[in-house]
């Protein structure tokens, strides 16, 4: 199913995350400009936690928020992507306590690429089909 207009911008936000997962892995390939030190790694994951992930999660929030009591089967799905929320947010605050960086950026990145495509196949997808009237309606408000 094409993505809703309201959802795009989330969608592309994923895109760039799903870089991000595939970079933090312990088998990352190489890629120009981005340096595979577990120092560099971890500097660059910080800076996208700041700039992209703490927004897209607000963004997500407030979408949570608007469909929340429309659909049994949306509320389930909602809490369980609060609840990963809160996991994935979990692990990022304790990578600067491990004593294997590599080991939990590349959990971290396990989980959030996992989280990504669940939202994608299935949250995206079950909202397009059962509340498309009020995805009309968020479109300015998402992007």
């Amino acid at each position: 199913m094409q993505r809703h207009p309201s959802l795009i911008s989330l969608s592309h936000e994923h895109k760039r995350l799903l870089f991000v997962c595939r970079y933090l892995k312990k088998d990352a390939a190489p890629y120009e400009g981005f340096p595979l030190e577990t120092q560099a790694r971890f500097e660059y994951i910080v800076k996208v936690f700041q700039e992209v992930m703490v927004p897209h999660i607000q963004k997500e929030e407030y979408l949570f928020e608007k469909c929340a009591g429309k659909s049994a089967a949306i509320d389930v799905m909602i809490k369980e992507l609060q609840a990963e929320h809160l996991v994935i947010s979990r692990m990022y605050t304790t990578l600067t306590d491990s004593t294997d960086l590599d080991s939990a950026m590349d959990i971290l990145a396990t989980h959030l690429e996992t989280h990504i495509r669940k939202e994608e196949r299935q949250f995206f997808e079950l909202l397009q089909q059962e509340l498309p009237d009020l995805l009309n309606g968020l479109q300015l408000a998402l992007e």
